[in-house]
């Protein structure tokens, strides 16, 4: 396993530096720029405003001069941190050679294609690259799915987020997304997913994850349950943006038998908690189960480049050829930097560092959930962390203002995170799985301060 000393050299050292509280006046000049000529949909710098000059390993600097420890991690983009010398390295390479081929094979293709299969389990053996975006990949998803069983209905679950297309926004449920927007996708039923913390059944918690399990399978057994048999059902291994809602393994278990006893595909979205973050390569190997599709995005282009794709089981090989195609679906860069990416993690043990990360970071967690009258739940796996911020305790009254003060001040103090959440009341930690020990407990012990004076009454 890597040591904290080779992976101390990826970071800026030093981190946090605040030398201006953010927005600093050059960075200030940007975002007014930015709001007068982008998007008023724009939004990352609305909770943390800033405008960046570099990001190198777990930290960021911005236009200011300011050094951030980043917690967010490009949203879980950023799986061996900003600017990876080996993967950057490839990328040069390859960016000499020949940058866009569409679906010709490659070397270059064909590496990464050999990778994947080292790491997925072996009933997974065809993978698709569709677009760029973790939305790509769960519309082909969406319609291998509609395309081989013949069937349209697709079973999500609450708390989901899948994309912001067409199909993968229809399986998304934040209201916040879809609201305004009209009719979307049709086919998309939901159910409640076992979100333990906040018990969407009224049974004792310990039976949460089965009364989920056991109302998947009640509206597919019911045919009065207004739910028609559906192609797929799809489900994030670990919920993100709801709010990192973590399953257990006997409802995972569960789902898999169920999807079984009915002929029912199981696509295990893996875009925000595979490839390393959870402590495995793909969060749904915790559970002991291997879905039927697999989709994937976010860390797998390295750095950031752009890719998605899909794994999925050889009965499914059923598209004819061009059925599903498009412009963008095999950037040559992103091949080449998410092979060197997933080869350097893989022998450097990288999930495996994050599972014991993040079992010391959340004893720190719990203590604050503990201490904090406004903490009601720390959860976490991996590297994959959050905390749910309430107004109190035994009511769990969500308080989203609470969120965003810890995302602001934290900002402000030099650590960057995401909120997120049923009730956007969810502080969320997605580091680059290279940060090194001391910095991530020095980002927490920042976020725990920040708490602590948001509960004594010192920020506003």
């Amino acid at each position: 396993m890597i040591s904290e000393q080779e992976l101390a050299k990826l970071s800026l050292e030093g981190a946090p530096q605040i030398k201006v509280t953010p927005p600093g006046p050059k960075s200030q000049e940007i975002l007014t720029y930015q709001s007068e000529h982008e998007s008023s949909v724009v939004s990352y710098p609305k909770g943390m405003p800033m405008a960046l000059k570099r990001g190198k390993g777990a930290t960021l600097e911005d236009v200011d001069g300011n050094v951030f420890i980043d917690l967010f991690g490009g949203a879980g983009v950023m799986a061996v941190g900003h600017g990876h010398p080996v993967v950057l390295e490839a990328a040069h390479k390859q960016i000499d050679d020949v940058t866009h081929t569409l679906d010709i094979p490659s070397e270059t293709r064909q590496r990464m294609v050999e990778m994947l299969g080292t790491l997925l389990p072996k009933e997974l053996n065809r993978v698709f690259f569709g677009g760029p975006t973790g939305s790509d990949a769960v519309e082909q998803a969406f319609k291998l799915a509609r395309y081989t069983t013949g069937r349209w209905n697709i079973l999500a679950f609450e708390g989901a987020y899948h994309g912001m297309t067409g199909a993968s926004l229809a399986m998304t449920t934040d209201s916040s997304h879809r609201d305004g927007l009209g009719p979307l996708v049709p086919g998309v039923q939901f159910i409640p997913f076992p979100y333990k913390y906040r018990n969407p059944f009224g049974c004792p918690d310990e039976d949460v994850d089965l009364q989920a399990a056991e109302n998947l399978e009640r509206v597919l057994s019911d045919s009065h349950s207004g739910y028609s048999k559906p192609a797929a059902i799809i489900l994030e291994s670990v919920q993100g943006e709801g709010g990192t809602i973590i399953p257990t393994t006997r409802f995972m278990k569960r789902v898999r038998e169920i999807c079984d006893k009915h002929d029912v595909l199981m696509i295990c979205d893996e875009i925000q908690s595979g490839l390393g973050r959870t402590g495995k390569m793909f969060a749904f190997e915790h559970f002991d189960i291997v879905p039927d599709i697999v989709t994937m995005s976010k860390a797998l282009g390295g750095v950031g480049f752009p890719i998605s794709a899909i794994a999925y089981k050889e009965k499914l090989n059923t598209w004819p050829a061009g059925k599903s195609i498009g412009t963008f679906r095999g950037n040559m860069v992103a091949f080449a930097a998410g092979h060197a990416a997933l080869k350097w993690m893989s022998e450097n043990e990288i999930p495996e560092r994050a599972l014991q990360l993040g079992e010391k970071a959340m004893k720190t967690l719990k203590k604050l959930e503990s201490e904090c009258s406004i903490v009601g739940e720390s959860r976490g796996i991996g590297l994959m962390m959050a905390i749910e911020m309430v107004k109190d305790k035994k009511t769990k009254e969500p308080a989203s203002d609470y969120a965003k003060m810890v995302r602001k001040y934290g900002h402000q103090r030099g650590v960057m995170i995401e909120v997120g959440g049923h009730h956007n009341n969810v502080a969320r930690l997605l580091p680059p799985l290279v940060i090194t020990e001391e910095y991530l407990m020095k980002g927490i012990e920042i976020l725990s301060g920040v708490i602590k004076d948001i509960e004594a009454g010192k920020l506003k």
